[in-house]
């Protein structure tokens, strides 16, 4: 079995989650491209990151929170371009506590303005705990950082 047959994760024991809208006012070109090939420009620490956006590949990036790195790894299950980056996620203790979570990040071009509907489900955590923290640092973090980087590229 090579890795762009590994299965999905089985989230069934782990039944918490969480969802995230925001539009972002870059187009899903770029959006996706962040997501992608520009991780680290946005997330990951510079020169921290070891990811190639192929289905079934692995990644490995380091995050600072606090003046602490803390590591992030995966695999890549699925990516339509411009429409789906979907990928694993595990983090230690403070984060997912070793379980193999799942991140769809969804796009679609919004009706007017150029922009992005952006739509993140984070899946598979063991308690509501540790989704909801993942979801306040999604919803008022990580993709508002975001759409604040992608639009200082814009103009």
């Amino acid at each position: 079995m090579n890795s762009a047959t590994l299965p999905r994760p089985d989230l069934s024991a782990r039944p918490y989650g969480l969802t995230v809208e925001r539009v972002m006012r870059a187009a899903p070109e770029v959006v996706y491209r962040a997501w992608t090939e520009e991780f680290d420009t946005w997330f990951a620490e510079p020169g921290l990151i070891r990811m190639r956006a192929v289905v079934g590949e692995p990644y490995v990036f380091v995050t600072r929170h606090a003046s602490e790195l803390q590591p992030h790894y995966g695999r890549f299950l699925a990516l339509e371009p411009y429409r789906l980056v979907e990928l694993t996620w595990v983090t230690g203790t403070a984060g997912t506590a070793g379980a193999e979570t799942v991140v769809s990040v969804e796009l679609a071009a919004t009706v007017e303005g150029g922009g992005t509907r952006l739509c993140l489900t984070h899946a598979g955590f063991y308690d509501q705990g540790a989704a909801g923290r993942h979801g306040e640092a999604w919803a008022h973090h990580v993709l508002p950082h975001l759409d604040g980087v992608l639009a200082g590229r814009q103009g």
